[in-house]
Order: C-alpha cells, then sequence, then structure tokens
C-alpha cells in the first residue's frame, strides 16, 4: 500500500514515489541521499523508507514545510495532543481580521473556519518544532481544495494542487453561487492524522532546510563527501511560478499577501541561458557533498527543452561545476499524459515531455 505521507499536501511539477524507487538501486541502505530542488520532499521520504539517510532543501517555505513534516515527523500521540491543546485555547468569539483581500477571504471561507485558520497561522510554530510542522503540513494540504467532494477541505471549491488567483477565484465562485462549507479546521486536523498515521513513519529522520541549492553545500557542511545519490527535478524552463502558484499556502506560513507586480519574486526562469547558469551555479552548491563514483539522476523538462538541449547542457553544466568527470550512464524520455495543469485549466499548453538521465561522477 502506498504511504500515507507522500499525500500529505499535493505539490504542482513532482515525480511519483515510484520515479524514487527505480533509482535508489544506486544506493544501501545507511548511505546519504540528497535531493537539493526538494518539492514535496519524495526523494527525502522514500530514501527514509528504505533505510537511507536523507537530506534536501528549497527556496519554497511550502516545500520547506511540507518535506520537514515528513522528514521529521513526531509520534501520533504528540500529534492529537497538540491539536487538542490548540482547540482548548481557542476562543471562537474572539474578530479575525481580514489582512486585506476581505472579497476573497470572505467568499473562500466560512466565518467561522476563518477565526480557526487565522488562530492557527499565528500559533502553530512550524519553524521551531517538529510537531507543528506535522500539523501545519496537514492543514495546507486541506486548506484549498474541492470541498463539495471532500470533507477534508476548509476552502470554497478550488483546485486541491495549486491557489487560483484572487479575483479570478472570487467571479467564478459568485457565478456559480458556490458557498464556502462550515469546517471544523481542529476535527479535520485530527481525523487527517489519525488516516495519514495508519502509515507507520520511517525510523529515519531526514533533515530539510530552507536554502538555494547554490548555496546548500555551505548551510549542511556536515554531509561533505558523503552523498552517493542525487535524485532531483529542478524547476523546468518557463513553466510555473511557485510563488504565484503556492500563494494562499504561502499566505499562511508567511502571513503575507501575493505580490501582483510583474517585477514581484517570479521564480521562474524564462530565458534559456540563465536558465542553464542557474543549473551551473546549483550543481557547484551541491558539489561538496558527493561521494567518490556519485550517481545523480536528474528529471527535466520545459516548454522548449528537447532531449538533446537537455543532454548537452546538462552535461556542460555539470562538467563545468563539478570539476570532475562526469559520465552519462542512462538516459530516457516520457510524454506527460493529462497532467495537473489540464484539471483545471483545460487546453492549456503546458510541458508535454519529461527528459530524465542518469550520470556518475568519477573520482
Amino acid at each position: 500500500m502506498r504511504h500515507r505521507f507522500h499525500s500529505i499536501c499535493p505539490y504542482f511539477a513532482m515525480f511519483p514515489e515510484q520515479f524514487v524507487q527505480k533509482h535508489l538501486i544506486w544506493s544501501k541502505p545507511g548511505d546519504v541521499v540528497l535531493d537539493p530542488f526538494v518539492g514535496r520532499g519524495t526523494t527525502v521520504f522514500q530514501a527514509l523508507l528504505e533505510d537511507r539517510e536523507a537530506i534536501g532543501g528549497d527556496v519554497n517555505p511550502v516545500a520547506v514545510c511540507v518535506s520537514r513534516a515528513k522528514a521529521s515527523a513526531p509520534p501520533l500521540s504528540r500529534v492529537l495532543r497538540r491539536i487538542h491543546e490548540l482547540e482548548d485555547a481557542f476562543d471562537p468569539r474572539r474578530a479575525a481580521p481580514y489582512p486585506g483581500l476581505r472579497d476573497f477571504f470572505a467568499t473562500c471561507f466560512h466565518t467561522a473556519t476563518w477565526k480557526q485558520i487565522r488562530y492557527l497561522q499565528a500559533n502553530l510554530g512550524w519553524r521551531q518544532t517538529a510537531t507543528d510542522a506535522f500539523i501545519t503540513a496537514l492543514l495546507l494540504g486541506a486548506l484549498h481544495g474541492e470541498s463539495h467532494k471532500t470533507e477534508w477541505c476548509l476552502s470554497n471549491r478550488m483546485p486541491r494542487t495549486i491557489s487560483t488567483k484572487p479575483a479570478y477565484s472570487v467571479r467564478w465562485w459568485r457565478a456559480g453561487e458556490h458557498i464556502a462549507p462550515k469546517r471544523d479546521a481542529f476535527e479535520i486536523l485530527r481525523e487527517l492524522a489519525v488516516y495519514r498515521y495508519a502509515s507507520q513513519a520511517p525510523t529515519r529522520k531526514g533533515v530539510v532546510v530552507q536554502s538555494d541549492a547554490r548555496k546548500l553545500g555551505k548551510r549542511l557542511p556536515e554531509y561533505a563527501g558523503r552523498v552517493t545519490l542525487m535524485v532531483t527535478s529542478p524547476p523546468y524552463l518557463d513553466t510555473t511560478n511557485y510563488r504565484e502558484d503556492q500563494w494562499l499556502r504561502l499566505w499562511f506560513l508567511e502571513d503575507r499577501l501575493p505580490e501582483t507586480s510583474r517585477r514581484s519574486r517570479d521564480d521562474r526562469h524564462r530565458a534559456a541561458e540563465n536558465y542553464w547558469q542557474f543549473l551551473s551555479e546549483a550543481w557547484a552548491g551541491v558539489a561538496p557533498f558527493l561521494a567518490s563514483k556519485a550517481h545523480l539522476v536528474i528529471r527535466i523538462g520545459g516548454k522548449r527543452v528537447s532531449q538533446t538541449e537537455a543532454r548537452t547542457k546538462l552535461t556542460q553544466s555539470l562538467r563545468g561545476a563539478l570539476k570532475r568527470r562526469v559520465r552519462l550512464a542512462d538516459e530516457w524520455s516520457s510524454t506527460i499524459v493529462g497532467g495537473q495543469l489540464h484539471s483545471f485549466r483545460p487546453g492549456a499548453a503546458g510541458t508535454k515531455v519529461e527528459h530524465d538521465f542518469h550520470f556518475v561522477v568519477d573520482r
């Protein structure tokens, strides 16, 4: 049975755990496995399940929170006790002010549910404790979604994978006369915790930090020379803006409304030249981790990236950054059928093909 921690919180542009399982053969129990673009933590968590040490990093707080929750899960009893403590201290009579975007938040959440969300936002220390990180990850997964299909969702109807833009959401809800359901966040968190822990948490604990891949080696110096396998998928070229797609979850974590300016912190890579330069810098950032004969499995894609270009540019960027002999051991491509993008935006022209490469770093 699939481990229930894997789907705690869906994340756009994620690879499945089977992709990691397939490549863990290039490591052995006790080895250190790395993902410098950790996303929802699939590489780190699957490696822990299969008795490896695992480390990872990401610039996106949503990715860090969800991945850290899986990698350092506390006992279920502690999670349930903490939810109970939070519920006992909650006062529903207190006002929960809107931080702005009043039309959006008032239409997205029932008033009673909104008060609980704002209270949990103010009182969950996800950066400080593993227990609060796990509860926060559960809440992020329930924060928005298809509430007409599941009781484990706090919002008005919305895709579960991404948060649609505020003005568009309000127009769509009003046009369809969709009303936000009244949901008890504490009860949902309890039910979700019990459901997730039906799968046993791994014995090992992983390490996930918020860091640009280019600086990750300096953040975790104790792992220098110890990584035997890296399984990762860098952001695709000109495909998605994670801060925009995850704006509602980011608001919950950072208590900051989304930036709307074209000059805001858009973490997409649009220009091919800059993209390949970024990857070169990222490989240089993780170079200190790599052991002799390390295996690197990289999935890459983009609207305009061919397999030939990906192979050539990846090989060049790895050799230039690592200053070591890098050998291409295998490569393959796969067509994306359907995809999450089409579930909420039919006919959208997203990435059609993903390219996978297996490199070996020699001495």
